[in-house]
């Protein structure tokens, strides 16, 4: 089982819930109500870990990629995963890229009050993201009433001077941030350009013509940012290497699964731990 905050009206595409159901997930992949009497006892005075999916997953691809990756997370028993379901799909595919960028925002906006309003009895939060999930989070710290822990952002699909520039003051409210990029990343290297320069036009945030944070990583590291979060060429990480996978037809066999490195990563960001990988190589 998997607690979700659920912003999805929708199971592909649709508006935003601006409450957020609280739900758990069962083996079919289907979603069950959970007690909110429950829930609050279950975050009291609990480190809460939010990992938010990126852009064009629907949601049984978000429950089915955030429920395997909860077991492969070795955190301490203080902790609770909670995933987040939202709507950065639709029946477009992937045209739709540049309306779910203020989609994304707005997500972040609702979970921040939901946060403020219904989580103060937790001890902490930290959060991991995937691709446009990166938005979510940093939209979600810079609304926050409290600190946050830690951030672990993977093939972040934003500007890679959003730290300094957009959300300076999210970084700034954050205790430690990671970043975990792949200059291997075919998404972020050839469609986020477009996507972000026609995204800008609707909603103007950062700089249209940067490049993708988790593509190249930051400018530089600065302040409570933690190195390394360049992985070397010789690993191929594309931009879906990162979770386990969301398609059915995927398998969890594999002889050596992209996504172990990752979910390692996001732990030792939780623990506000030195990372071990990556370990950039030459090409």
């Amino acid at each position: 089982m998997t607690l979700f905050l659920n912003f999805r009206v929708s199971p592909i595409g649709g508006a935003i819930a601006t409450v957020p159901a609280i739900r758990q997930s069962n083996p079919d992949l289907s979603l069950s109500p959970f007690d909110p009497r429950k829930f609050q006892q279950l975050i009291t005075g609990r480190d809460i870990l939010f990992v938010v999916h990126g852009y064009n997953n629907n949601q049984t691809n978000g429950i089915r990629a955030l429920s395997q990756l909860e077991p492969l997370l070795k955190l301490p028993a203080s902790a609770v995963v909670i995933g987040i379901l939202w709507p950065g799909d639709s029946y477009a595919g992937f045209i739709s890229y540049p309306v779910e960028k203020p989609t994304a925002s707005q997500v972040g906006r609702h979970l921040a009050a939901f946060c403020n309003r219904e989580l103060r009895q937790a001890a902490s939060f930290s959060f991991a993201s995937h691709s446009l999930g990166a938005r979510v989070v940093l939209e979600t710290i810079r609304q926050l009433d409290r600190r946050t822990r830690s951030a672990c952002l993977m093939a972040a699909a934003i500007e890679r001077t959003c730290l300094e520039m957009e959300y300076s003051g999210s970084f700034d409210r954050t205790d430690r941030i990671y970043v975990l990029a792949s200059e291997r990343d075919l998404v972020l290297r050839l469609i986020f350009p477009f996507g972000n320069f026609f995204a800008h036009l609707l909603d103007p945030t950062g700089n249209p013509l940067s490049s993708a944070l988790g593509f190249r990583g930051p400018p530089r590291a600065i302040g409570n940012m933690v190195e390394p979060w360049q992985i070397g060429w010789n690993f191929d990480y594309d931009h879906g290497d990162y979770l386990p996978p969301s398609e059915p037809d995927k398998t969890l066999l594999d002889t050596e699964p992209t996504w172990l490195k990752p979910a390692d990563f996001i732990t030792r960001a939780f623990n506000l731990e030195r990372q071990t990988w990556p370990i950039a190589e030459e090409r």
